[in-house]
Formats: structure tokens, C-alpha cells, sequence
């Protein structure tokens, strides 16, 4: 009787590591924060400013964005392409976080002001949680790279969009109480990231049109 070897396509995506504890945790936490630094610091060698850095950083998470979506469809056997502006929003702060980061984004808002801008709030991004950002590179957002995973996503869904990664201040009293990554190893973060999407006008104007 032969044995039947699993596709590696149909192996999870590894979630949150060893923190989970699941049967379905692919890759550790440190060697994830180990290779996602040398990333940083490779990318960081062949640069000469901050915003050459996050460009570099967010076009390596690109790539990944458009094989992420490929490698969901793939393993959703009945997943239907999404064609409303609000349904893809919702994929990617579901399905795409949960699929890479072992959780739901921990909220999806639109702006007031602006139409065309959406915002994707984690209070724990993977990226900076364990980067120690130093102070030449003071304005530099870690998180750049998970802002190109979003991006990629929205793209190769036919959602044109660009996204940027933001670190905004906690208010008092947000996410107070939530567990940290490494239990109390962990000081509390003070810090959430803010991903901002913008989408091109004729997405709008399409997703309008189906109404």
C-alpha cells in the first residue's frame, strides 16, 4: 500500500510560531525575528536614506503578497474571486493575517476624511515587535515590509492600491490587558501599526458601478 506525501502547497502557512503551540506552527518566533533582521540589515547595506529602505522593504514583502494570494486560492478549492472593494479588505484582514500571522488583523476602519483610504490596525505587527529600530534610523517603520504584503495582495487581486505602514500612539486604556507575544518577556507596546491603503480612483469608481 503506498503512502501518499503531503504537497507542501497544502501545508500551513505557519502562523505565529512557537507561541501558539499549535500542531500547525511551521516556524519559530526567534528564527523568524533572526532572518527578518538579516533582511532588514542587507537591505540597509545598499541603501543611502530611510525611505530608499522602506521601499526596499516593502517590495520584498510585494513578492510575497502576490504568492500568499495565489497559495490561499489555491488551497480554498471554492474561493471565489472577490470583486467588491469591501469584501477583499475583509479577505485580507481575515484570511491573509490569520494565514501568516495566526490571527485576525485586530480592526479594519475607513477613513473620515478621504473615500478612497482604509486603515488595517495590528497591535502586534510580526516585523517591529522584535526589531530595535536604532536612532539614525529613528523614522524608519519595521513594518514596511508587512505594508508590501498587503499591497501585493490587493494587486494581484486587481484592486490597485498603495500601502504604507504607520506607527500611531496608543490612547489610554487601548488594548490594555491584551497578551503580548512572549507573555510578561515582553514590555507592553506602546505602539500600534496603522496600515494605510489608498486605492486608486477607478477601483472606487468600479466598486460604485456594482451597486
Amino acid at each position: 500500500m503506498s503512502r501518499t506525501t503531503p504537497n507542501i502547497l497544502d501545508r500551513p502557512l505557519g502562523g505565529r510560531g512557537s507561541r501558539a503551540g499549535t500542531a500547525d506552527a511551521q516556524v519559530s518566533l526567534s528564527s523568524f525575528a533572526y532572518l527578518y533582521s538579516e533582511l532588514v540589515q542587507y537591505h540597509q547595506n545598499r541603501v543611502d536614506s530611510i525611505s530608499e529602505l522602506e521601499r526596499r522593504l516593502e517590495s520584498s514583502g510585494y513578492q510575497v503578497g502576490l504568492k500568499v494570494l495565489e497559495l490561499i486560492t489555491y488551497r480554498n478549492r471554492e474561493y471565489k474571486r472577490e470583486i467588491r472593494l469591501m469584501n477583499i479588505l475583509q479577505f485580507v484582514s481575515t484570511q491573509v493575517w490569520k494565514s501568516l500571522f495566526g490571527k485576525n488583523a485586530d480592526s479594519l476602519e475607513r477613513s473620515i476624511d478621504n473615500a478612497n483610504e482604509f486603515m488595517i490596525v495590528d497591535y502586534e505587527p510580526l516585523t517591529s515587535t522584535f526589531v530595535s529600530v536604532p536612532a539614525d534610523l529613528g523614522q524608519l517603520s519595521a513594518d514596511a515590509y508587512m505594508s508590501g504584503i498587503v499591497a501585493g495582495v490587493l494587486n494581484g487581486a486587481g484592486f490597485q492600491a498603495q500601502v504604507t505602514a504607520h506607527s500611531v500612539a496608543l490612547e489610554e486604556g487601548e488594548h490594555n490587558g491584551a497578551p503580548g507575544w512572549s507573555g510578561s518577556l515582553l514590555p507592553p507596546r506602546k505602539e500600534k501599526a496603522v496600515f494605510l491603503v489608498k486605492f486608486a480612483p477607478e477601483v472606487l469608481e468600479r466598486d460604485a458601478g456594482m451597486d
